[in-house]
């Protein structure tokens, strides 16, 4: 069973989520739910957003594969000690401490579908600097001339992101970016290195993951 963006649950909370309801764990779950899931053969349950509402309910989610996807808050699982059995796929390496007291957590770098992201680059670059994400995480390292590229659907995001020199951008967000030939600057303490955030295809990272998994003993 898969347990995902289009589950009633989350529907609901993300029409009231206002610009906030274009994220970066929504889309990863979809990305997660096209190339990630149909290339790993598993008995478990797949959970691809967080969806403390089935604590409530009588779903058992025993025997579960869960993406973790708020790396800064990761006390908001706490709900999945009602389960056992489960396997945490962090798209942070700090995070695994984090979560682990809710099972076994794994470390699978972030990726996209590359080949899509591509398909929004420019030969010719008419604007300097941005920043991409949410309005609230705009900080003081962020620079006050930047344009600030928050509330879009994914699709905008990307063409808007593919006419800039530089992008302050983390996780997902920054790894579109250098595909889209931008260079990513830091405003997040956690991530100094913008190296960090490498360009990994959703395809390759299933293979990753599916070798994550025989290695415990999957």
């Amino acid at each position: 069973m898969i347990y995902n963006h289009e589950h009633p649950c989350y529907k609901k909370r993300r029409r009231t989520a206002g610009n906030n309801k274009y994220n970066g764990a929504y889309y990863y779950s979809k990305d997660i739910c096209e190339h990630i899931i149909p290339y790993i053969g598993t008995d478990r349950n797949w959970v691809t957003v967080n969806l403390p509402e089935l604590a409530k309910t009588d779903v058992n989610l025993d025997h579960s594969i869960v993406f973790i996807h708020n790396n800064l808050q990761p006390n908001s699982y706490q709900w999945l000690r009602k389960y056992k059995d489960l396997i945490l796929v962090c798209g942070v390496p700090s995070t695994m401490e984090k979560v682990q007291f809710f099972g076994t957590p794994i470390y699978l770098p972030l990726s996209v579908n590359v080949k899509q992201i591509e398909k929004y680059k420019r030969k010719v670059k008419d604007k300097l600097v941005a920043f991409a994400g949410r309005e609230n995480k705009i900080n003081n390292r962020v620079p006050s001339y930047a344009d600030k590229l928050t509330g879009l659907p994914r699709y905008r995001l990307l063409q808007e992101m593919s006419r800039y020199y530089e992008i302050y951008a983390v996780g997902r967000t920054a790894i579109e970016a250098k595909i889209l030939g931008c260079e990513i600057k830091v405003y997040d303490d956690r991530f100094p290195d913008p190296k960090f955030w490498r360009v990994l295809d959703c395809y390759d990272a299933s293979k990753i993951l599916l070798n994550k998994l025989k290695e415990i003993g999957e």
